[in-house]
């Protein structure tokens, strides 16, 4: 065993990073995987921009499944467990998975954006065949980004506690092709789409505070526009709720690039690696608080303690509504219908 292997922090942390990294993939994978029952059961009734919130819980569930099981027997076995290949197999598959999961949320920020400011004879604009291409083009973005270490582009490596691996943040100032590596990965994989994720946003924010502003007078708008709201207010959630999990580890990484690694002791490099892992649970509990329709359709899912399953049941269409995972047939409101309202027009509120 290599001593860049071997951890540098006290058994007690290993430990306790160990089950805190299992209590995490447990909950990723219970909450990811009846977000994904969910999707299936109503497939034929899942609107476009339910497609990008399902590739997210796909996106968590990969990174679960194929991470945290080798993590956590590193962090019980003090020292990393299978040296080069699986570092670079662990690095890799953090790399592709995160790069997919920020793309993923760009481009739910961005179809959340259009939809909020297109007109209601175009609010299907966006057809799910749009949706599967963008997809595909975020799996393959994702898939080119975390080959190019692999090809002398960047490198992966350590961690400086020994038990995970990430990108070698140290290449920076080491080499120019890792210097031109790191600094465009946080260009265009990082900072970028971070930027359209706070625009798009606060864009559609300050829309629904003027809209709200506007149509407070009437008796049932503002009911609309608070439910408008709350459906911002979730996709907000699940956005910020990624970017605050990855902020302190990037921040760490950040510094690591111009101070050597040994300047920052294991401790602190351990725990925004635990945080940001963390944020594969988040997503499955911010729908359940936000969203009545993924309530009712995660209690439909009785599939231990010897009830039926209903996973695989046929929706009645004369008995339920058109529902989808996230974005409620029965909540959903379209912002150019509050804005048509403003106009004077007097047609009555519908929700999609």
């Amino acid at each position: 065993m290599e001593d860049k292997y071997a951890s540098t922090l006290h058994p007690l942390v290993d430990y306790g990073a160990g089950f805190f990294l299992l209590l995490v993939a447990i909950l990723t994978v219970v909450g990811n995987v009846a977000v994904l029952a969910t999707a299936v059961k109503c497939f034929s009734h899942l609107k476009s921009a339910d497609l990008l919130s399902v590739n997210l819980a796909v996106t968590d569930l990969g990174m679960a499944v194929s991470m945290y099981p080798l993590a956590i027997a590193s962090a019980w076995n003090h020292a990393w467990i299978g040296g080069d290949p699986s570092c670079l197999y662990y690095a890799l598959m953090g790399f592709f998975f995160g790069v997919a999961s920020m793309m993923t949320l760009t481009t739910m920020a961005v179809i959340r954006y259009l939809v909020t400011s297109t007109t209601t004879s175009n609010r299907n604009m966006i057809k799910k065949k749009t949706i599967y291409i963008v997809i595909m083009g975020i799996w393959l973005y994702a898939l080119l980004w975390a080959i190019f270490p692999l090809v002398g582009w960047g490198h992966y490596g350590p961690e400086p506690f020994g038990i995970s691996c990430t990108i070698a943040w140290a290449e920076f100032q080491n080499s120019v092709s890792g210097f031109s590596f790191i600094l465009s990965m946080f260009i265009l994989c990082t900072i970028t789409p971070a930027t359209t994720i706070i625009t798009c946003y606060t864009t559609i924010a300050w829309k629904l505070h003027k809209a709200y502003q506007e149509i407070q007078n009437y008796d049932k708008m503002p009911n609309a526009a608070k439910v408008e709201k709350k459906l911002t207010l979730m996709a907000v959630l699940v956005s910020f709720g990624f970017l605050a999990s990855w902020s302190p580890y990037a921040i760490v990484s950040f510094w690591s690039m111009f101070r050597s690694s040994e300047s920052i002791p294991p401790y602190i490099a351990l725990l925004p690696c635990l945080f940001a892992k963390s944020s594969t649970a988040f997503n499955p509990f911010i729908y359940y608080m936000f969203s009545k329709t993924f309530r009712q359709k995660v209690k439909q899912l009785k599939c231990c303690c010897g009830w039926r399953v209903h996973l695989l049941q046929p929706e009645s269409s004369g008995d339920n509504p058109a529902v989808s995972v996230i974005w409620s047939a029965r909540d959903n409101i379209q912002m150019s219908s509050i804005l048509k309202f403003n106009n004077g027009q007097s047609s009555s509120m519908m929700t999609q």
